[in-house]
């Protein structure tokens, strides 16, 4: 098969002339490459049309040599320069997959191409229009991946974390429910009214609802070892064994000495101590009871904040958004970052802030970008401010103000000006793809929308504006 033919078969050559196909063969230079040949180096000048004639060509990702896989190009594809484009460089890697051949033109040729292929010139500015198009969605999709990867150790470690705790106190209730036919029978010796056994039962509630109580304020370590202390002596001195262990379930529900005299009071010495055992055995399955429930609870939480994240059982069209609750969802599945930095966070929501219109997916992925890099900007025991506001203008139209504001270092003069271009970062090779915040640019204008900055030492603010129509 001639080049000619070859050329034909091109899908995007589909349209043009044989006479303007023939233009280029003329004029450009076959050549041929064995496998895992690096054509081009990262950001180094790229010169030449080039049509994939045989063979599979990929680009990795990363100047830094990683193997990632980010396109692959199978034959009677066009690369390279194309008309009107300004490439200059690409910022990765393009390898051939197999042995290839192909046929490069020099940019010196492409001006003379365009004034004399117009069906030619044609099918390649449509082939850019649609390289670019599918490469920003690519990026798009890699950095929501990239967010997501960065979410996703912190949030196996805030799992782990409940999922442990239902473990062992199941197991720990498990065990200690073997114990209940020997406390049944110690309860079934004693010898108590009925008015005595609802007395118990009384107190017995009205701790555990006051341990419940949302405003209940927990014992500081002094005030609990004091009370341990006192509980402790309680027992021993009204013949109460194994006191020691028994004040611990006591005091995590706040019972002191007078609630301990009081219940004697009601009961008499010959019961008192089947009645603490009982009440330390309930206590104890209703602590571990508890334990379990708040963990689960909080499992559920953080389910329910990836669900909110990804916006799982929800359409992918535009829809009015509760702002607020994609900020709160990202800060959640970000909370280990800010913990383990010992970050002060304040979030700010005004009561009256409206929804936004938009895409929900991709407003949490502008969060966790503006949350995340101010995050890595702060120092252990920094300050991060997150405040989200409405703007009502005099001419009627209603907007969403977000800022994101840190206490850090700040950002340099001389490259405030690039931190959108893409591919820029300031983080180390591996920490940073460099599309982060060109990714959040290009949502934000997809969302009608602006994106301030403003930085000085000490003061680094992200202003989001998003219309609410």
């Amino acid at each position: 098969m001639n080049l000619l033919e070859t050329l034909q078969q091109f899908p995007a050559f589909a349209n043009v002339p044989d006479a303007q196909l023939q233009w280029v063969i003329d004029r450009a230079d076959e050549e041929s490459y064995p496998e895992e040949t690096i054509l081009y180096k990262p950001n180094e000048p790229i010169n030449h049309l080039i049509l994939l004639l045989e063979g599979r060509v990929r680009i990795d990702g990363g100047a830094n040599g990683a193997a990632d896989e980010i396109l692959t190009y199978e034959p009677h594809s066009l690369l390279g320069l194309l008309p009107f484009s300004r490439m200059q460089s690409i910022a990765n890697r393009l390898i051939s997959v197999t042995a290839i051949k192909v046929l490069k033109l020099h940019r010196d040729k492409l001006p003379e191409l365009i004034h004399a292929c117009y069906e030619l010139t044609e099918a390649m500015v449509h082939q850019m229009t649609t390289r670019v198009r599918d490469y920003t969605k690519l990026t798009q999709q890699n950095e929501k991946m990239a967010s997501l990867g960065r979410l996703s150790a912190g949030l196996a470690h805030e799992l782990n974390n409940p999922v442990a705790a239902v473990v062992r106190s199941a197991d720990t209730l498990k065990v200690h429910m073997r114990a209940t036919p020997e406390a049944f029978k110690a309860i079934m010796h004693l010898n108590l009214t009925d008015e005595q056994v609802d007395s118990v039962n009384t107190v017995f509630f009205k701790k555990v609802d006051q341990q419940r109580a949302v405003d209940a304020r927990p014992l500081t370590l002094l005030e609990r070892t004091s009370l341990e202390d006192e509980v402790t002596d309680w027992l021993d001195d009204n013949g109460v064994d194994d006191s020691m262990d028994l004040a611990s379930p006591l005091v995590d529900y706040g019972f002191t000495v007078d609630d301990l005299d009081w219940i004697l009071e009601k009961i008499g010495d010959e019961n008192l101590v089947g009645v603490i055992n009982w009440l330390v055995n309930n206590l104890v399955t209703e602590k571990l009871v508890s334990d379990i429930s708040e963990a689960s609870k909080r499992i559920s939480t953080l389910t329910g904040s990836i669900k909110n994240y990804t916006h799982m059982d929800r359409g992918t069209g535009k829809q009015q958004i509760p702002l607020a609750e994609g900020l709160r969802s990202t800060l959640i599945l970000l909370d280990h970052k800010v913990k383990s930095k010992h970050i002060q966070l304040n979030l700010t929501i005004a009561d009256d802030l409206p929804p936004v219109c938009g895409w929900p997916g991709e407003l949490n992925q502008v969060w966790t970008n503006l949350i995340d890099n101010a995050i890595d900007a702060l120092p252990d025991g920094g300050k991060l401010d997150i405040v989200s506001q409405p703007d009502r203008r005099p001419d009627g139209s209603e907007f969403v103000v977000t800022k994101v504001i840190d206490n850090g270092s700040g950002i340099p003069e001389d490259i405030k000006d690039k931190i959108f271009e893409p591919f820029f970062t300031t983080k180390e090779i591996g920490k940073g793809t460099g599309l982060g915040l060109d990714i959040v640019q290009g949502i934000i204008k997809h969302h009608n929308g602006s994106i301030k900055l403003q930085s000085e030492p000490g003061h680094t603010e992200f202003s989001v504006c998003l219309p609410t129509e």
